[in-house]
């Protein structure tokens, strides 16, 4: 492994913040001006391979960028962070995409991408997909701070080739990170667009999650999915019986959770936020009743609640997830009063119970007060896109800052848009891009 002596002075970088160097002929495909032998030239950066799948008018590339274990610390040693590019040209704005999780290969453009007819490049969350330093890696380094610094040398490395503006980007966890990166390092990008962060401020308080669930959508549909979840665990023995089926057909396990009777147990006590974070007025009516088969009960809840996310092959790959939620993030509580006479495993609605246990969970309680006063006092240029049927975000962002704005889309679930807001709301929004772009106009939208 290189030392991350090397590695950083390898990508020691211009002057923080949007500079606007001119660009040189880097769009073609051959020879000196091909945009792949510019992206080779910077430093610390390896050009893994150039996919054949981009959009017309784009080109696809996937990056490992060296980056340091402990941006405090030349010694710790180095990763190489997967990224990926979606080129148009060098003169066009730049989204920086943060999925929060694992990098997607698939060449999809973001809302804001596609509206600016913009370059995109995305990057995986360190420690997560192949983003992970080598051996045992340190989870202590794994921390909002350390990733925002990650996104940092990203930018700053990749403004050589993109002058021009900026803005970042992301959904949920993805969306998260963005809020972070802008914290530590608020003038990376000229804007960013979040859809639908949670905000968990306080982790002892989770009064806004619960109050959620048990308003949201009608009395009768609530009704309706609490009930479901009492037969499934009425029918505990027939539906653990099939999913461990399903798990020696597969070649899965439950060894990381304990037994397939208590991941079936957790999956049962989440449906009812993954039901309601998602759900349609068309799902309704498909909610199992009383005379659902145990087989249509299993198979609704695999549906919503993604019975293979708590076997081992899908458990270990989230380990990062929850090491954040129970060091940083915190996690929404969910009412269980309802099954509480059924429940066998109590308690195992936590992050303690998808990470191994040779690994120290110590919850920092000061890092998403600091995020909160800092996006409420200075958070400039921050646009949230919330849907307030959304569990999810029961609590939100609230920036304060200049040209900043929440917006809501009724009716509206995890996956919202900009395109699903209200005409005003969505005028408002798509001026706001043109504004800290300075783009003179959008291109059309692709649904």
């Amino acid at each position: 492994m290189l030392t991350t002596a090397v590695a950083t002075a390898g990508l020691t970088a211009s002057a923080t913040g949007p500079a606007r160097a001119a660009h040189g002929g880097h769009e073609g495909r051959g020879g000196q001006g091909d945009v792949a032998d510019a992206l080779r030239a910077l430093p610390g950066l390896r050009l893994v391979e150039e996919r054949p799948d981009a959009e017309p008018g784009y080109r696809h590339f996937v990056l490992g960028l060296r980056q340091p274990v402990d941006h405090t610390d030349p010694a710790a040693g180095t990763f190489e962070q997967r990224l990926t590019l979606l080129h148009t040209a060098l003169d066009a704005p730049t989204v920086l995409f943060s999925t929060g999780y694992h990098a997607v290969l698939t060449p999809r453009r973001t809302e804001p991408a596609v509206l600016l007819g913009a370059n995109q490049l995305q990057v995986e969350h360190r420690h997560f997909g192949t983003s992970v330093p080598a051996g045992r890696p340190d989870r202590t380094h794994l921390t909002i701070r350390q990733a925002a610094d990650d996104h940092h040398r990203v930018v700053r490395l990749l403004r050589r080739l993109y002058p021009g503006a900026w803005l970042s980007t992301g959904a949920s966890k993805g969306g998260m990170a963005t809020v972070y990166h802008r914290r530590f390092h608020p003038r990376d990008v000229d804007g960013t667009v979040v859809y639908s962060a949670p905000h968990n401020v306080d982790d002892r308080d989770d009064s806004a999650y619960l109050r959620f669930l048990e308003t949201v959508g009608t009395a009768p549909a609530r009704e309706a999915v609490k009930a479901a979840q009492r037969r499934m665990l009425l029918h505990r023995a027939e539906l653990v019986a099939r999913y461990e089926d399903w798990a020696a057909a597969t070649g899965d396990t439950f060894r990381l959770v304990g037994s397939a009777d208590r991941a079936f147990e957790v999956a049962v006590l989440r449906v009812l936020f993954m039901f309601w974070q998602r759900a349609a007025p068309a799902d309704l009516a498909a909610i199992p009743g009383p005379r659902a088969t145990a087989g249509e009960l299993y198979a609704w809840l695999d549906s919503w609640a993604g019975l293979p996310l708590y076997a081992d092959t899908a458990a270990r790959r989230y380990v990062p997830y929850w090491y954040q939620i129970g060091t940083q993030l915190g996690y929404g509580d969910i009412p269980t009063a309802h099954v509480a006479d059924l429940l066998r495993h109590p308690g195992s609605l936590t992050a303690r119970t998808f990470v191994p246990p040779e690994i120290p969970l110590a919850f920092d309680s000061a890092a998403m007060p600091d995020i909160d006063r800092w996006v409420r006092r200075h958070g400039s240029r921050l646009l949230f896109v919330y849907g307030d049927q959304d569990p999810s975000v029961a609590e939100f962002f609230r920036p304060g800052g200049a040209d900043s704005r929440v917006l809501w889309v009724p009716g509206g679930h995890h996956g919202v848009d900009l395109a699903d807001l209200p005409a005003a709301d969505r005028a408002w929004a798509e001026e706001a891009l043109l504004r800290w772009t300075g783009t003179h106009r959008l291109t059309r939208r692709r649904r």
